[in-house]
């Protein structure tokens, strides 16, 4: 089963996201996973200094891509939202009875009762 888990991690790490548009490993530690079978490469190192922008680069990339990303989910989640209703004391509404089975205990069959209840007029309007 560890096993498993091992190499659902090297697949999701190996893949490239669709938020951030890069691998998650290598937004993380700026270089692609290593597998195992490769050599090791030889020669000098990157100077500390180019390894800091090259990670601010891939950074402001994976941000950038992720407000895209949260910018259209806003825009598809809207489209389904509707605007919020304001109630003002003295309104009439209806209750819905899916929240008050309790209320309607001495009912025997429930799909015969009452989708909603009222009307009740608003006596006091409360903001969270």
């Amino acid at each position: 089963m560890a096993r498993l888990a091992s190499n659902g991690r090297v697949v999701y790490n190996n893949k490239i996201h669709s938020a951030t548009q890069t691998l998650p490993f290598k937004a993380n530690y700026r270089q692609d996973p290593r597998m195992g079978f490769e050599k090791r490469r030889k020669g000098k190192f990157e100077t500390a200094e180019k390894l800091v922008e090259k990670m601010k680069k891939i950074q402001e990339e994976a941000r950038v891509a992720l407000e895209k990303a949260q910018e259209e989910i806003r825009k598809y989640a809207d489209r389904r939202r509707g605007k919020e209703e304001e109630y003002r004391v003295g309104n009439l509404v209806l209750l819905s009875t899916k929240d008050l089975k309790w209320q309607m205990r001495k009912r025997r069959l429930e799909k015969l009762t009452k989708q909603f209840v009222g009307p009740y007029k608003v006596k006091r309007v409360i903001l969270l």
